[in-house]
């Protein structure tokens, strides 16, 4: 991680950086001393401007940034279900039982437990074809939740081995696949950056209403199953409270 860069101004959560000439837009970095995450929103000739998402009290000009050359990204698997994470993938327990019930600033846990074994269930075999989105098999993640694990996105070739029916944590090698470029290991968990949006084959078409029993909604904002709808609004506006109204009644497996 370089950390060859120095801050030159501190307003607030925003913060410029010297000799960020090579940073990428959206790169993940930490600042200061403390490590704070924050993440290039800017870059103009050898200055970077850094929007910090933590407390940048005591931070001032000289100070450290560290680069980390790659951009913002989310840990994609098994242990999601049933956690609680702020804006930036901390899982709020895991910090509580490092600092208590208040978060220290540059506190970083694991988003998801890399020690936990899952038990881990082949559908695919060694020889046979792969390619990006192929379910190679699945773990039981809660009572409810099924989750497939399959080939990122990108990756396409033959399966030079898949692992037997197990226990294995997130870092353990559970298939090979031979692919043009060489050996690709696939594991249980992937890592995606936060601001691309994950590839699909299609979209299917919205063919039924999305019948919420919200008299409002169905009245004047009305939905398609299947479709995408946001609620804007300030705090205490009501909207977590309308989810939970819609939430209550719903066919869906996760509500998050």
């Amino acid at each position: 991680m370089s950390h060859d860069a120095q801050i030159t101004k501190v307003s607030g959560p925003i913060v410029e950086s010297a000799g960020m000439s090579d940073a990428l837009m959206y790169e993940l970095v930490e600042v200061g001393d403390g490590r704070l995450v924050g993440e290039v929103i800017r870059v103009s000739g050898d200055k970077a401007t850094i929007q910090v998402y933590e407390n940048t009290s005591m931070v001032k000009p000289g100070a450290p940034v560290f680069r980390t050359g790659s951009p913002f990204s989310l840990r994609l698997g098994p242990g999601l279900i049933g956690n609680i994470y702020d804006g930036i993938q901390r899982p709020l327990p895991g910090i509580a039982d490092k600092s208590g019930a208040f978060i220290r600033r540059g506190e970083k846990v694991p988003p998801l437990d890399p020690d936990k074994k899952w038990h881990f269930i082949p559908d695919a075999k060694a020889g046979g074809s792969a390619a990006a989105g192929q379910i190679i098999g699945s773990v039981q993640e809660s009572a409810v939740v099924v989750n497939r694990i399959m080939i990122p996105p990108g990756v396409r070739g033959t399966f030079d081995f898949i692992a037997d029916e197990g226990d294995y944590n997130l870092e353990e090698t559970i298939a090979r696949v031979k692919t043009a470029a060489g050996m690709r290991e696939v594991k249980l968990v992937q890592t995606w950056p936060a601001r691309i949006r994950r590839p699909f084959v299609r979209r299917e078409m919205i063919e039924a209403p999305l019948v919420t029993g919200q008299r409002v909604i169905d009245s004047f904002f009305p939905l398609g199953r299947g479709g995408t709808a946001a609620i804007p609004g300030g705090f205490g506006t009501g909207k977590t409270m309308t989810q939970h109204a819609l939430a209550k009644w719903s066919n869906a497996d996760v509500i998050v």
